[in-house]
């Protein structure tokens, strides 16, 4: 998990220094100032999102076009968080079932 928040961090300070420069926020820019892979970025939900975050702050939110990718980003985000709550779940069932069998 420590490994997992320090890339999450490292691709925020990298989003939000291009952010600062006016540089466009992109998957390559992010994957050479993080040392992180652009598959991993494209693949992990959350590095996804926080890159497709910093890159939709740049266009205009109070269009309808902008409100629509803001609202699929937050369903991608949400379906992410939810598939690690069911996993979870499972783990706490498997192991509340061992428990019991081994009583």
């Amino acid at each position: 998990m420590p490994a997992d928040n320090e890339r999450i961090a490292r691709t925020e300070t990298a989003c939000a220094e291009l952010s600062a420069a006016g540089e466009p926020v992109t998957f390559a820019e992010v994957a050479t100032r993080t040392q992180i892979s652009r598959t991993t970025l494209y693949r992990r939900p959350d590095l996804r999102a926080v890159i497709e975050e910093h890159r939709s702050r740049g266009q205009n939110a109070s269009t309808l076009t902008g409100l629509a990718v803001q609202i699929e980003q937050m369903r991608r985000s949400l379906e992410a968080v939810a598939a690690k709550v069911r996993h979870h779940e499972e783990t706490i069932r498997r192991l509340e079932r061992a428990r019991r069998t081994g009583q």
